[in-house]
């Protein structure tokens, strides 16, 4: 089993912790990614974990993760439901991705419930708070081992 996945994270989740704290919790960025290295760590996964702001420089993320990446986890954020893109560049990853969202997006405001990506996604993962990154790792783990 190649161990390597990609957790990616779109705009404003750098300010986890700031802002609206209603629909994203207190947990601050820093502390969203230790928690995730360290299960990644405890079930023998091997992580990156990004963010960006810049719609362009997700989009290449997810197309040099084609090469080194065995899955992917994407908070994809804003731009789940604007970024044709970010879109594009996911339907050529080929591998597994789980679509991930602190917030349940089906119970926001209109324009927040539309996943341009859900649909080409493995699986996902919406409104858990922050422990939906621990379940997003734990099930990739799952899929690398052919076990889900």
């Amino acid at each position: 089993m190649n161990n390597k996945i990609i957790i990616i994270n779109g705009p404003n989740l750098n300010l986890l912790g700031e802002r609206e704290q209603s629909q994203y919790g207190s947990i601050t960025f820093e502390k969203l990614k230790k928690n995730c290295l360290d299960k990644s760590k405890e079930l023998g996964l091997n992580v990156n974990f990004t963010q960006s702001n810049i719609e362009g420089e997700l989009v290449n993320i997810i197309q040099e993760s084609r090469k080194n990446f065995a899955g992917m986890i994407i908070n994809a954020a804003a731009f789940t439901h604007t970024s044709v893109a970010i879109r594009d560049a996911l339907s050529l990853f080929k591998k597994p991705i789980i679509e991930l969202h602190i917030s349940n997006i089906y119970k926001r405001e209109e324009f927040r419930q539309k996943s341009l990506i859900s649909d080409i996604v493995t699986g996902g993962i919406f409104g858990l708070g922050a422990e939906g990154y621990i379940l997003a790792i734990i099930s990739m783990q799952k899929l690398l081992k052919n076990e889900n």
